[in-house]
């Protein structure tokens, strides 16, 4: 009776805290909750602003089906490959609220490229979280599979250079992203996670709990014995220093994995502010001048993406703009990689 009463309890703690994922850690939370909750088909109704194309697709797999959006910038040419964006949205988004938060569609009308916007559906998370924790089940691995199978078709539909595709993804989809990146290291050159949780820090819904707030030890290699981890791209780990929800210690645990993985030290921290937007401190791990991983730690940034679309759910526009940092961070290893190829070839 008692371990059932102790399963119950932690069952419901779960419940409570993946819901608290949907609600906006600021003075205007209540607003913004409300913003959050509203219908998804409500949310997509409006198409995110600027010039391109947005355009919807569906992706099936063993997992079932998984609805995307793509943008796709205005004038590309016949025979153009463009580098491709998967952007992987947090709890209470979808891939409309998500692109109008980050913005991420301008940067890419600005630099050509793509940006793939998979799609949680509610019937596997009422909340719209990616189920990232769930690997006992295999759950967590089906909804990864779903999401490379979107990946594959997107590069067949549109015009994508294959060489030169990143992963990004904001809480329960920074978590998404990373567990992707691990089981499938050679398809991504760069991976970004802003306010989530590093694989294998969980492997079911009552250890999902413990890992929000920092409390597990995160052991990647056993939650994921067929990946090679010194082949995993490139981290960014961006996390605000005042998130209530998921504990910023995450960020850490993943930049350390990442450098434990590929033999990596940390740099002296640097500390940056541009304006009068919030200050961080940013931490480069390398091996022999390779960067495995990139840690910037964003002070009084709650669980939002950093300077993102002022007045939208899970966003904070006093941050330092994490869409420019995140296309900047993957255009470099797309660039190393070339350079890479080229001392090889020789």
């Amino acid at each position: 009776m008692t371990k059932r009463l102790s399963t119950s309890f932690w069952a419901k703690s779960l419940t409570r805290s993946m819901t608290a994922m949907t609600r906006m850690a600021s003075a205007t939370g209540n607003r913004m909750l409300r913003q959050a909750l509203k219908p998804a088909v409500a949310l997509r109704r409006t198409p995110p602003p600027g010039a391109g194309a947005w355009l919807p697709g569906v992706a099936m797999g063993l997992g079932g089906a998984l609805r995307y959006r793509v943008y796709r910038p205005p004038n590309v040419k016949a025979g153009e490959r463009l580098p491709l964006l998967v952007m992987l949205h947090g709890c209470g988004q979808d891939a409309d609220s998500f692109a109008c938060s980050t913005r991420m569609n301008r940067i890419a009308m600005r630099e050509r490229f793509l940006v793939l916007y998979p799609e949680q559906d509610r019937l596997r998370n009422p909340q719209g979280c990616w189920n990232w924790f769930d690997t006992d089940s295999g759950r967590a691995y089906a909804e990864a599979d779903l999401i490379l199978n979107a990946i594959d078709q997107a590069c067949l539909l549109y015009p994508v250079d294959r060489q030169q595709v990143a992963l990004a993804g904001l809480s329960a989809g920074a978590s998404m992203a990373a567990l992707l990146a691990t089981r499938h290291p050679s398809r991504f050159k760069a991976v970004v996670m802003h306010s989530g949780i590093p694989p294998g820090a969980a492997h079911s819904t009552l250890t999902a709990l413990g890992a929000m707030h920092g409390h597990r030890v995160t052991v990647p290699l056993v939650a994921l014995p067929h990946t090679v981890a010194a082949h995993w791209p490139p981290l960014l780990a961006i996390h605000g220093d005042a998130d209530t929800t998921v504990s910023p210690s995450n960020a850490a645990a993943a930049a350390a994995t990442w450098a434990r993985a590929a033999g990596a030290k940390a740099g002296a921290p640097r500390q940056v502010q541009r304006g009068k937007r919030h200050p961080m401190s940013v931490t480069d791990f390398k091996h022999r001048g390779t960067l495995a991983a990139s840690l910037v730690q964003v002070a009084k940034l709650g669980h939002a993406w950093s300077g993102g679309a002022a007045g939208q759910p899970f966003s904070d526009a006093r941050g330092p703009d994490a869409s420019r940092m995140v296309w900047a961070f993957a255009v470099r290893q797309f660039r190393a990689q070339v350079s890479a190829a080229s001392r090889h070839s020789k």
